[in-house]
């Protein structure tokens, strides 16, 4: 079985001081956003003094107990790191070109048009770690096989496609030094193979945009044709259809090929003269009339990242309000107004902040359903609200407005609301839907079973909601929250939350499972490891863990699958 030996490193700003680790790895600073070597040694440890000196010379205690909690998260960086490598062995092992690991079955399985999604998935967090074989590994696959299978294989969904392989490629160009045209981290191919890669891919996906009638591309791409096609209904999820321009806009930036990012912002485009309910936007469009189809209004599945790539395309642009991209933020803006107005409930007997559904639009009846999806919410919230600067310093410079205070309150109750989706169930994992008690709604017998838990009675978890798929979004505004407001708590319910998926998901033979009940101990489980868990959800413990400089939230923006592109002119 493959194992790695290096300790994951904490970066560190300025001169590096520190404990000796095996060997230093190279990566992006804080430093003018500029590619260079910036993986220093961890944070030095409290001298070891004898006992009966111990607090008369030296740091004085309250340095010694923050030198104490800075080495607690060095050691378990270093346990999400030994956790990526676990899942990768399992990987390698059993379904190396595969696009997911089988870990129960040990075998491989094509879901997602068999373009060995898992391997680029996981490339960028190998780099971010240090992980360097699972770098070599990664890389050398992607060099040896994948612009094959890109020319032979056939259909594969435009969205996952893109937020998954084309991002991977783009950000593994980047992080391998490839905009200073040299490869900083001695592994891997050259930074040139990724961006090949990367257009070879995107100009078969072009045709899901060419092909349409309307604005709004097609949902699927046949790519040895190559042709586009529309979904088996006709129609294209919103959230799908605006969840490509991110990736698109960097491929232009990068290659000097303005095509990839005139397609791809069409649709947003398109979409900014569509009507819409105080901003918000039905989960379902067409590609023939380039209209919304149906009512229903929700943040979960299909309408999601429509919201999140609002802010952060505006933000990869340079967040200049005097742009042609401001009508983005705009409509970032009139969604949360909207999602606070429309969508925003408390529970009772507790009064957990949550955000519900309106199936049947805003006449229709509210629907207190939340899907563990719409945890990317706080963290977006969070990013729009300071711009991906600290509270703090936000603060200092008179930054946030009224409206901006408003959504970074929001977003912690959702923070809050999301890990006790974790807590209130016997495996400490949370399911993959949860319905809220209100005054117009309760269920009895269907609660997540740690009758522990203050929350006990306001969270109800319908049994074929129970299970879940290893999902990163609570663990990605964690991440995003600790960033912006700095308060540790944020780490430590991440830390419950991943000793939750050691202790319940890590298979002994490799890889991680998903789980069919989190209600339940011992938990069922499932047999499949998704392409997400070691490209979003180990990649985010680590960072939330790690050192804020590592690719900071005012220089970077992640895509929807986790892959850090830097913002223009950072």
């Amino acid at each position: 079985m493959f194992t790695h030996k290096s300790t994951p490193h904490s970066v560190s700003q300025g001169q590096a001081e520190g404990i000796k680790v095996n060997k230093e790895v190279k990566g992006i600073s804080d430093s003018g956003g500029r590619f260079q070597r910036f993986w220093r040694k961890p944070p030095r440890l409290p001298p070891q003094l004898p006992p009966d000196e111990k607090g008369s010379i030296g740091n004085p205690p309250h340095e010694l107990q923050k030198l104490n909690t800075g080495s607690k998260w060095v050691d378990r960086q270093q346990r999400v790191q030994k956790a990526f490598i676990h899942a990768w062995s399992g990987y390698k092992m059993y379904a190396m070109g595969y696009d997911e690991l089988m870990p129960l079955s040990q075998r491989g399985v094509d879901g997602l048009g068999g373009l060995g999604a898992t391997v680029v998935d996981a490339l960028d967090t190998a780099l971010i770690m240090g992980a360097d074989e699972v770098v070599s590994e990664a890389g050398l696959w992607i060099e040896t096989h994948l612009s094959d299978r890109i020319s032979k294989k056939g259909q594969v969904n435009l969205f996952e496609t893109t937020i998954r392989v084309l991002g991977g490629l783009l950000s593994a160009y980047h992080l391998s030094g490839g905009e200073q045209g040299t490869n900083l981290t001695h592994k891997g191919p050259k930074p040139t193979v990724y961006l090949e890669t990367a257009r070879n891919l995107a100009d078969r996906l072009l045709l899901a945009f060419t092909s349409s009638p309307t604005s709004i591309p097609f949902s699927d791409v046949v790519l040895h044709d190559p042709s586009a096609h529309r979904a088996p209904d006709g129609l294209s999820s919103t959230a799908e259809v605006s969840t490509v321009q991110l990736e698109f806009n960097y491929l232009s930036t990068v290659s000097g090929d303005p095509r990839y990012s005139i397609e791809a912002m069409k649709v947003l485009e398109h979409i900014k003269d569509l009507p819409k309910v105080e901003g918000l936007v039905p989960i379902y469009i067409s590609p023939d009339s380039g209209e919304f189809s149906g009512e229903n209004i929700r943040l979960g599945s299909r309408g999601d990242s429509y919201y999140e790539y609002l802010i952060k395309v505006w933000l990869q642009q340079g967040r200049n309000r005097d742009s042609n991209f401001t009508y983005l933020y705009d409509m970032y803006e009139e969604a949360m107004k909207g999602v606070r107005h429309l969508l925003v409930q408390k529970s009772i007997p507790n009064g957990l902040v949550f955000v519900g559904e309106l199936p049947y639009g805003p006449k229709g009846s509210f629907s207190p359903k939340m899907d563990h999806l719409v945890c990317f919410l706080p963290g977006t919230l969070a990013l729009g609200a300071t711009k991906g600067l600290t509270k703090e310093k936000a603060m200092k410079e008179n930054l946030l407005k009224f409206e901006d205070l408003e959504n970074l309150k929001l977003a912690e109750d959702l923070a809050k609301t999301c890990f006790e989706m974790y807590s209130v169930t016997s495996t400490g994992l949370a399911p993959e839907i949860a319905y809220f008690h209100t005054e117009e709604y309760s269920e009895h017998g269907l609660d997540g079973g740690n009758k522990n838990s203050k929350f006990v009675n306001d969270i109800i978890i319908k049994h074929a909601d129970r299970h879940n798929l290893l999902r990163p979004e609570t663990v990605e505004s964690l991440f995003i929250l600790y960033r912006i407001t700095e308060d540790p708590k944020y780490q430590e319910w991440g830390w419950q939350i991943f000793e939750a998926f050691e202790k319940y998901t890590k298979v002994d033979s490799g890889g991680y499972s998903s789980l069919e009940d989190v209600t339940v101990l011992p938990p069922r489980r499932r047999d499949k490891m998704e392409t997400f868990f070691l490209g979003e959800t180990l990649k985010y413990f680590y960072l939330l863990f790690g050192d804020r400089s590592v690719i900071p939230l005012d220089k970077y923006v992640f895509n929807t699958e986790a892959h850090p592109l830097p913002i223009k002119g950072s």
